[in-house]
């Protein structure tokens, strides 16, 4: 059935609650309101108010209730109203949901999720929007997932759900209206498995979240220019997909990493180096990227000139040496 993002995350916990009792669903507003983004609209009225249910406004005392829960044998899933917000948790959710399996040598597993309504695209300003993926995927014991489409949505949040581990669920926001046929069964591929959503034999586009749709156009966009491109959509940030990206980069022999977080520091330079070090001999050109600017998310009339749109990617790929000259410093 043709269904949005957020109605397949909604039915994702839907069946989530009815397989296991375990799974409770709580947050600021996800009760009566169903979330700001509608994503629980109707659990509360359906499940109960012990299955689903509001929080107070304390981002840190919401993951550090769902790690007792979780400690005590329930699956929590818990959401963070917006991305700016979870800051507050962070200290919860470094020193605490990663470490304690560790910390207990395994006795203790940490089954929960952190559902996080993240990135730009709705004209929210730096308190709303925020890309805070490499925070999460610098600390070990997380694993770090974002659907690019609808049907993942339903899939890795299933997944997410029925983890031993703690998943970071990074929801893009500017994709939560976008529809699609979606098939509500377990039949998608391993949680932390990427995606090589086109195929193409003479660029990789490599992108996750909210830039999926937009490598995808770039693809066809990309046509007129004469240039076959072919788009891996990550799904999985932590842990990474390097037999997935790495074979595809090795096919076509250049490669562009695409994400809407700040440059400096970001996602982006990790996949860059595991690409290199593992396709030296195959590149023909430099890895490059093409990223949000290194600046706060702008007032929502400015914001199309810091988000990755199609003509900046292919921009990019422009650059990617196709008459084999060598780079000259300086030029």
């Amino acid at each position: 059935m043709t269904t949005t993002m957020a109605q397949a995350l909604n039915a994702a916990l839907r069946d989530a609650l009815k397989d296991d009792d375990r799974v409770l669903v709580f947050g600021e507003d996800v009760g009566t309101l169903g979330g700001v983004f509608r994503v629980t609209d109707g659990i509360t009225a359906d499940f109960g108010e012990d299955r689903c249910f509001d929080t107070p406004l304390a981002e840190s005392g919401i993951v550090g209730f769902a790690v007792g829960m979780a400690m005590g044998g329930f699956r929590p899933v818990v959401e963070m109203q917006f991305d700016a917000f979870a800051y507050p948790a962070f200290e919860q959710i470094t020193s605490h949901v990663a470490k304690l399996r560790n910390r207990t040598r395994g006795a203790l597993e940490m089954p929960m999720v952190i559902r996080v309504p993240y990135a730009g695209g709705i004209g929210g300003v730096e308190h709303h929007c925020d890309s805070s993926e490499a925070y999460y995927t610098h600390t070990p014991g997380l694993r770090v997932v974002t659907p690019g489409t609808a049907q993942d949505a339903y899939d890795l949040l299933r997944d997410a759900i029925e983890s031993p581990d703690p998943v970071v669920f990074l929801e893009p926001k500017c994709r939560y209206w976008s529809s699609e046929e979606v098939t509500f069964t377990r039949s998608g591929p391993r949680m932390d498995q990427a995606l090589v959503r086109r195929h193409g034999k003479d660029v990789t586009l490599i992108a996750y979240g909210p830039m999926v749709a937009t490598a995808l156009e770039t693809a066809e966009a990309a046509k007129a220019e004469g240039w076959d491109v072919e788009v891996v959509d990550l799904r999985s940030l932590s842990p990474f997909d390097d037999e997935t990206v790495t074979a595809s980069v090795r096919r076509t022999g250049r490669a562009v990493v695409v994400h809407e977080a700040a440059g400096f520091g970001g996602y982006g330079a990790e996949v860059v180096a595991r690409v290199t070090e593992q396709c030296f001999h195959q590149l023909h050109a430099p890895v490059l990227r093409v990223t949000g600017l290194d600046i706060p998310y702008p007032a929502p009339k400015l914001e199309r000139h810091m988000l990755p749109d199609v003509d900046r990617i292919l921009d990019t790929i422009a650059r990617l040496q196709w008459d084999d000259t060598p780079v000259v410093a300086g030029a």
